[in-house]
């Protein structure tokens, strides 16, 4: 990672109604990694650790792939499997990921998810959440039955329609250029039911170290209601991303009309669009 230079942060909470924290996470370059374990017993929590240990591996190497992470994601599809067989309940977790990757020469973020944590980026003042939930609310948004912002306070906001560990579910994948200046937020859903996207936007930019910042949002969450584990990671990129364009900053990211194929995986680019606010 000649040249990058980031900062980072995280922190995490089991909650006010929780007494088993099932969130983990993975916070070193250039893997950071948000998993919500699910489960009876102590099968979620086993289940999120078996997403981060699967990436464990990829920690502090400069030389991560595409086919690396999509390995990866296939090899934590097993982990869990083989968790859920072995308890009566089940087992499952989400999976968000941010890497830093070579693709076609150049280093990108690759971001990965499975399921309903989120990974939002910040632009200069805009903020855009480059992930979209797997989930009933966000099917019910997307055939237009609800609004974005009746998602908080919809009764089956939490029932996932992906998950690590479940057969048929894939995994989405995008890549984004690396901005200097930029700030990324990887989450568990115990923030984002807790904060409207205002109040993420307005925590990330109070600015401070990564960890303050984490460590903020997460007690805002658990402050607010704390229904459920509360977990954030946050990204500075410091130096040796990209220069911001006025695009960048004014218009968001998006995703491009062409998409490439990488073993199997949908690996977008996105360009121009901001979503959150």
């Amino acid at each position: 990672m000649t040249g990058l230079r980031t900062t980072v942060g995280a922190h995490t909470d089991t909650g006010r109604r929780r007494s088993v924290n099932e969130d983990a996470y993975l916070a070193r370059m250039p893997v950071f990694v948000v998993a919500d374990g699910m489960g009876g017993h102590d099968a979620g929590d086993r289940a999120s650790a078996a997403v981060v240990e699967v990436f464990r591996p990829l920690a502090g190497r400069d030389d991560v792939s595409v086919d690396d992470v999509t390995r990866a994601v296939d090899a934590a599809h097993s982990a869990v499997g083989s968790i859920a067989a072995a308890t009566s309940r089940g087992a499952g977790s989400t999976l968000t990921a941010v890497l830093a990757v070579r693709h076609d020469g150049e280093l990108r973020w690759l971001v990965v998810n499975i399921g309903d944590s989120r990974v939002y980026r910040l632009v200069g003042d805009r903020l855009e959440q480059v992930t979209v939930d797997h989930s009933v609310a966000q099917e019910m948004v997307d055939a237009g039955r609800l609004s974005r912002e009746e998602m908080a306070a919809f009764p089956g906001r939490n029932v996932i329609t992906r998950a690590v560990g479940e057969e048929r579910s894939p995994a989405d994948y995008w890549l984004l250029p690396i901005v200097t200046g930029e700030r990324l937020l990887l989450c568990s859903d115990g923030l984002t039911t807790e904060l409207s996207d205002e109040a993420i936007r307005a925590g990330l930019l109070m600015g401070g170290a990564p960890g303050r910042t984490a460590q903020a949002l997460v007690a805002q969450a658990v402050t607010v209601g704390g229904r459920d584990n509360v977990t954030a990671v946050v990204i500075d990129v410091v130096a040796g991303g990209a220069s911001p364009s006025a695009e960048d900053v004014t218009g968001g990211l998006s995703l491009s009309a062409e998409s490439t194929t990488i073993e199997a995986a949908t690996i977008r680019t996105r360009r121009s669009r901001g979503r959150a606010g």
